[in-house]
């Protein structure tokens, strides 16, 4: 079958893929421009526009297909190619990032052809916009405290600022700290996430970022980096914090919610926790009004 020629997102792709994903919005982290141009700059991914709809194929390992952006009718008939591509390349079918709606979609199109395999790793975790502006309630009562006890540390030593191209060269110096600071060159998967961070500063202003950043006594100890998912959600990508300012982590997710966030958006969506211990135990703390479960998708065995 033949097969449309893939290619790499680039910047000047941003227009298309961001059209469709606006027109067919979804809940998960992945369903934005900014991710898939960063992310694919370490991972063999590629796109085409082919029968009406947005394929992404990712053959870092093996061949594997994000759910296509488009209209339902069109997104059934593209499954059977999919399936065909994978053959031609002697690979078996694989999906990532998929929904349990999108799955239950795809099961009621083609009864028990395939099976769905919950990656909890990889849930997003999503908040309602109000509650990590104001921190309300007996639930997030250790949060607050958390602020306080940051308000009356640096009493009048601290700002919030949003992300300009004034400010972005002082955050890529306090992220190139931070990597020192945790030895991130030791770790491949952490080693990548920073150059994601890096290259989201950098090019912020392209890929239509907003930002906000925290100082004490000047400089920036914090600053984090998101974008619009949907009509209803905002998502959070990057957040990075100096350990030895406590607080600092708390204080910069509250203001930047308050500041930027809140009024404009219902829900924040703070992507997922990679199955790290500690990252769960802190979004979990958060007090999500909902997790995005994923899964993968393979052939259903027979």
């Amino acid at each position: 079958m033949q097969r449309p020629e893939l290619k790499r997102p680039e910047l000047e792709d941003r227009e298309v893929v961001d059209g469709w994903f606006r027109n067919y919005p979804g809940q998960s982290c992945d369903r934005t421009f900014a991710n898939v141009y960063l992310w694919s700059r370490f991972y063999k991914v590629k796109y085409a526009v082919y029968r009406n709809v947005l394929i992404f194929e990712d053959t870092t390992e093996g061949c594997s297909y994000a759910w296509p952006a488009g209209e339902l009718e069109d997104v059934r008939a593209v499954f059977p190619i999919l399936e065909e591509w994978a053959r031609e390349a002697g690979e078996a079918f694989h999906m990532y990032g998929v929904t349990k709606d999108q799955f239950a979609s795809l099961d009621s199109w083609y009864p028990g052809r395939y099976q769905y395999t919950e990656t909890r790793d990889y849930a997003d975790y999503v908040y309602e916009a109000e509650k990590l502006a104001t921190l309300s309630g007996k639930k997030l009562h250790s949060k607050r405290n958390h602020i306080n006890r940051f308000k009356i540390l640096y009493e009048e030593r601290w700002d919030y600022e949003r992300l300009t191209e004034d400010n972005v060269e002082e955050c890529f110096q306090m992220a190139l700290e931070w990597r020192n600071l945790n030895e991130v060159d030791e770790d491949e998967e952490k080693n990548a996430e920073m150059s994601v961070t890096l290259n989201s500063l950098r090019l912020f202003r392209e890929l239509q970022l907003t930002g906000g950043i925290l100082r004490v006594d000047g400089k920036i100890v914090a600053f984090t980096l998101g974008e619009p998912l949907n009509e209803d959600t905002f998502v959070v990508h990057i957040e990075k914090a100096l350990a030895d300012v406590e607080g600092a982590y708390t204080v910069i997710n509250q203001q930047f919610v308050e500041h930027e966030i809140l009024g404009k958006y219902k829900y924040v969506n703070r992507e997922d926790d990679v199955g790290q211990e500690g990252l769960r135990k802190a979004k979990l703390s958060y007090k999500p009004a909902f997790l995005v479960e994923k899964g993968t998708v393979t052939l259903a065995s027979r």
